[in-house]
């Protein structure tokens, strides 16, 4: 224990424990308090990775966050070192742990991270599909009538999106997503990442949809689908250009100001409107 405490986030194994850190395993070794998603869990982790828990070891997940939080925030004013672990992957990442993290930032306590596995990353990665810019969704609502709805309104994000499913729902999902947003959109099914069964189907949503519904994949999945084609914006007819300038220029523009804003609003080449403007 130290003057001032501190709260780490630990990365875990998505699956294979070869993949820990060694700053995971010191962390773990050296916590006076390691706050566990699943006790069980971490108890096999310590245990495969050959490392014992001297600190006390408490629950946090889902169902007791909001009543633990402040035990854990006290823990650490009183200046102990606390660990934060879900079953794999980074903690407030759809796991438990932002709670956690907001009241020890308010409480001016120290909050740091041991980087490691991210089942977000490790399957766009994977994927096969645009990396560089990419959008995170989490899990979609369990409603059929909700999940539409949500998917309507991403229909037209251009960067790649990344979802979590359960088992028993990704047949359903994937045949809104189909539906939504378009039969021939590219896919990645990322089944047990890291684990023995690893499985990466890469097809169009409207085949993976057919797959997943005959197949009822299980374990862990997240899915990867392609943002929408980039929207191609219709240029205006030529009386359209020469009337929105004879606009402009009604309303105290000179010419050249009128053509420059017209050719901006349309992403046009300024030169392309003055031709249209200036032919006989």
């Amino acid at each position: 224990m130290s003057e001032c405490g501190r709260l780490v986030l630990l990365g875990a194994p998505l699956g294979n424990p070869a993949d820990a850190s060694t700053r995971l395993r010191d962390v773990l070794a050296t916590a006076d308090v390691v706050a566990a998603e699943d006790t069980r869990r971490l108890t096999r982790l310590a245990k495969d990775l050959d490392v014992t828990v001297e600190g006390r070891i408490v629950s946090y997940f889902e169902g007791n966050e909001e009543r633990r939080t402040p035990e854990l925030v006290d823990a650490l004013r009183a200046g102990y070192l606390v660990a934060l672990v879900t079953d794999g992957g980074m903690p407030s990442v759809s796991d438990p742990g932002y709670r956690l993290v907001r009241a020890a930032l308010d409480a001016g306590v120290p909050v740091t991270v041991a980087p490691g596995p991210s089942a977000v990353t490790t399957a766009l990665a994977v994927s096969g599909l645009p990396c560089d810019r990419f959008c995170f969704e989490g899990f979609l609502p369990r409603t059929p009538a909700a999940r539409r709805s949500r998917l309507r309104a991403l229909a037209d994000e251009e960067r790649t999106l990344v979802f979590f499913e359960a088992p028993h729902r990704i047949a359903g999902a994937l045949a809104d997503l189909a539906a939504a947003f378009g039969d021939d959109r590219p896919a990645a099914l990322c089944r047990e990442l890291t684990k023995t069964y690893e499985e990466v189907v890469r097809r169009p949503l409207g085949d993976l949809a057919a797959w997943a519904a005959e197949s009822a994949p299980r374990g862990e999945i997240t899915l990867v689908v392609a943002g929408a084609p980039p929207a191609v914006a219709q240029r205006p007819d030529d009386a359209t250009l020469r009337a929105a300038v004879a606009d402009r220029e009604a309303a105290g523009l000179s010419r050249r100001d009128a053509i420059t804003e017209v050719a901006t609003g349309y992403g046009l080449r300024r030169r392309d409107v003055y031709t249209v403007v200036h032919q006989v």
